[in-house]
């Protein structure tokens, strides 16, 4: 079996050649290479079978790269190098590198199931419509001077301006087939959902790496009902009213009433009238803390 390769993206928001070093000398005998260009991360996860284990130094935009070329039989770790890296927390890592690669060596492994739509897996979060629409805006905001995504503070500030800006009106605009018409959609395979700094946004509280999908969709959302939906996705705790849940689905469909924005995992795959998400259940091992 071959040595471990450690894939870096040199431009994550927390990565620096000491930070790469470290992280390799936490490692062991690995071998590294930094992606290059969009997708790069995927190519390389492809190469990796037959290694021992692939570990991914980066934000979550490059490790959704790695899963969508992951090899079944190659053991993944996540190593946080971005402004959120919401997978290896939700995993149980430290935001430190240098620690959570300390972890990933001493630890062991745990089978997870990721989400796909329209094809492209996801490992914690997807959605279509408000979620969307602000991953789509901080990426316009574009990079920082080092080279970094905006953090995950900007999101949720985008999100409340969004919201403001809406003057908190989010009238049914897509249909859940077999369910109804919503306002927008949230797809979640863990808890929590994302995160804004260091508080925890809950989407859907029950969600599980090792079950299936799970789902809100708001049936629509007026100024009284705001108050109770930001209270629910900071606490986890008393779901918005007049919503479409769905918990441990295998697949779930969605028909906009015109091209709204989808993402998987913070990033934005454009525009689609149609979504198709599906469970992968038992797709893959991750590298976890004992």
């Amino acid at each position: 079996m071959q040595r471990p390769l450690l894939i870096v993206n040199p431009f994550a928001s927390s990565v620096s050649e000491d930070r790469i070093e470290a992280v390799a000398a936490e490692l062991g005998d690995v071998e590294v290479r930094r992606t290059e260009h969009p997708g790069h991360a995927t190519e390389l996860a492809r190469e990796a079978r037959g290694r021992s284990a692939l570990y991914v130094f980066s934000g979550d935009g490059v490790f959704n790269e790695a899963l969508n070329g992951l090899a079944a039989d190659v053991p993944i770790g996540f190593i946080p190098g971005g402004g959120a890296s919401v997978l290896p927390r939700a995993l149980g890592l430290p935001r430190d590198p240098v620690a959570a690669a300390r972890k990933l060596v001493g630890g062991t492994t745990r089978r997870i199931s990721l989400g796909r739509v329209n094809g492209r897996r996801f490992a914690f979060a997807a959605g279509i419509g408000l979620a969307a629409e602000a991953v789509r805006r901080v990426d316009r905001r574009g990079r920082t001077e080092e080279g970094g995504r905006a953090g995950n503070l900007m999101f949720a500030w985008t999100i409340v301006h969004l919201v403001a800006e809406r003057r908190a009106r989010f009238q049914p605009a897509l249909e859940v087939v077999g369910e109804g018409r919503a306002a927008f959609a949230f797809v979640a395979n863990c808890d929590p959902y994302t995160y804004a700094g260091p508080l925890a946004i809950h989407v859907a509280p029950e969600a599980r790496f090792e079950l299936g999908l799970d789902l809100l969709a708001p049936l629509k959302v007026g100024i009284a009902g705001v108050p109770r939906l930001l209270f629910s996705l900071a606490t986890g705790r008393g779901r918005p009213r007049d919503a479409i849940y769905g918990h441990d689905l295998d697949l779930v469909e969605i028909r906009c009433d015109f091209p709204q924005p989808l993402q998987v995992d913070g990033e934005d795959l454009g525009d689609v009238e149609t979504a198709a998400f599906e469970a992968e259940r038992d797709a893959v091992s991750v590298l976890v803390p004992r």
